[in-house]
């Protein structure tokens, strides 16, 4: 692993030069408790404040994460390999995510009035909740924290990060930066916790919500023990998203958008293209230009500008993807460019290629969460949208078509996922719900959905006596 357990606590390792960066120690029980109270103590004056002053904090947020830009990226690629340039991008995210918020929260939460049917007056009242739990993964180390913070707090909300081991450096410099920005001591606190104090955390009586990115697994864990003590989840648990090449689609645009999506973030992506769906009639054409594509794909130091794919963040993690990649092919998978670890320092994997995948294998059923493509060839467009659905999994997906309108119907009718994009490939976008379907979870962020998940809906009413 890229956190080494010590006795009360842990070492994180560098994943492209496998040395130590730093200890941390786990918070006792009575500290994380704390924490929490403290936490509560500051949301009962959050809560009071105006929609206002909220959104000056927030903006103010978005600022300061701008002149921590470069810190904040050189510590992302330290702790979990993520390349510079896709670092910048991630940052930008986060103060495009606070602009938004800061612009539209105001009016997402503001008071409606309401004339009831016999007469008299309803007004409803979008009050915060309390404190809300967030556990978090490495994945985006600035990004994940910052996409339900901030939309609770400008809910009014008070919020607690547990986030990943190997990111801890990001969630405390993410601390940091949201009190200088304004932000009061205590409203947003980090817990370095494990999972058994975690499990503690979801109990206490202050903390009102749990919001959690993740696997299926930690899901259901998470929401079974959320749910024994009458506390609202948000889960986003990850998927093995489809990209559909239709037979009438762009091959060289569609090519270079399914490669973007399989390696970018060193192919750690929930919402990751990363099953390649393509009808008979383009499948040759498409399988020889992909595989040059990927080939291409340069692997290295993740600090030099022209890197394209860099390590793995974690070595288990490695470990497990090249597992999967090795069931797949005993199960009848071949092997088409990579699937092999290669002899250097890091937990480097290479952009790799499977075909001939079936259901039964890894490569087909379950999320490769790393640069390994598995390539299906479909008989035609409906077969495709079959295929696709075929999955217990529903987050995100992709459609490439020359027919943008027939593309934008068929997505919205028959693609059975919480988002889909058309002759492209994305991540977030501010204004737009993010979350998913099946076992890839429930609840929405982004786009003003996130700003209500955890707010009470109160209706305050004079009726006609």
């Amino acid at each position: 692993m890229s956190t080494d357990t010590l006795v009360n606590g842990f070492t994180l390792l560098n994943p492209t030069t496998e040395d130590e960066i730093k200890e941390y120690e786990y918070m006792t029980m009575l500290e994380a408790e704390k924490a929490v109270a403290n936490c509560h103590g500051a949301f009962r004056d959050w809560r009071l404040q105006s929609l206002e002053h909220r959104a000056e904090i927030i903006k103010n947020i978005g600022a300061k994460l701008g002149e921590h830009k470069d810190e904040f990226v050189r510590l992302m690629t330290d702790e979990m390999g993520k390349t510079r340039k896709q670092g910048a991008q991630e940052i930008d995210l986060c103060i495009a995510i606070c602009k938004y918020t800061a612009q539209k929260g105001q009016e997402i939460l503001k008071d409606e009035e309401r004339d009831l049917p016999e007469g008299g007056k309803g007004v409803i009242s979008y009050s915060p909740t309390g404190v809300i739990y967030g556990i978090q993964p490495w994945n985006f180390p600035a990004y994940q924290a910052v996409r339900y913070s901030i939309a609770n707090l400008m809910a009014g909300n008070g919020v607690l990060l547990k986030h990943a081991e190997n990111v801890t450096g990001s969630a405390l410099l993410l601390q940091k930066i949201y009190e200088e920005a304004g932000l009061p001591k205590n409203l947003f606190s980090v817990l370095i916790i494990d999972h058994e104090q975690s499990d503690e955390i979801i109990k206490n009586d202050l903390v009102r919500g749990v919001t959690l990115t993740g696997s299926p697994k930690a899901g259901k864990i998470v929401a079974e023990k959320a749910a024994a003590v009458l506390k609202k989840t948000v889960l986003e648990l990850g998927s093995n998203d489809a990209y559909i090449v239709f037979d009438d689609a762009d091959l060289e645009l569609a090519v270079q958008a399914c490669v973007t999506g399989r390696i970018y973030n060193n192919g750690e992506t929930c919402v990751a293209a990363k099953r390649f769906i393509v009808v008979e009639e383009l499948y040759d054409d498409f399988k020889k230009a992909f595989i040059k594509a990927m080939r291409d794909v340069k692997m290295g130091d993740p600090t030099d500008e022209s890197t394209d794919l860099g390590p793995m963040a974690r070595k288990d993690l490695r470990d497990k993807l090249h597992d999967q990649v090795v069931e797949s092919v005993e199960k009848g998978a071949t092997v088409l460019l990579g699937g092999t670890i290669p002899e250097k320092k890091g937990f480097f994997y290479p952009a790799t290629i499977l075909e001939n995948i079936e259901p039964g294998q890894p490569a087909y059923d379950d999320e490769l969460f790393g640069p390994v493509a598995s390539l299906i060839k479909a008989k035609n467009n409906h077969d495709a949208l079959k295929i696709a659905n075929d999955s217990k999994y529903g987050l995100g997906g992709g459609i490439f078509s020359k027919n943008e309108e027939k593309a934008f119907e068929m997505a919205k009718k028959y693609f059975d996922t919480g988002m889909v994009f058309i002759n492209s490939f994305g991540l977030a976008q501010p204004n737009m719900p993010f979350g998913g379907t099946k076992e890839s979870g429930y609840g929405r962020e982004h786009g003003g959905f996130g700003i209500r998940e955890f707010v009470n809906a109160k209706s305050v009413m004079k009726v006609k006596m």
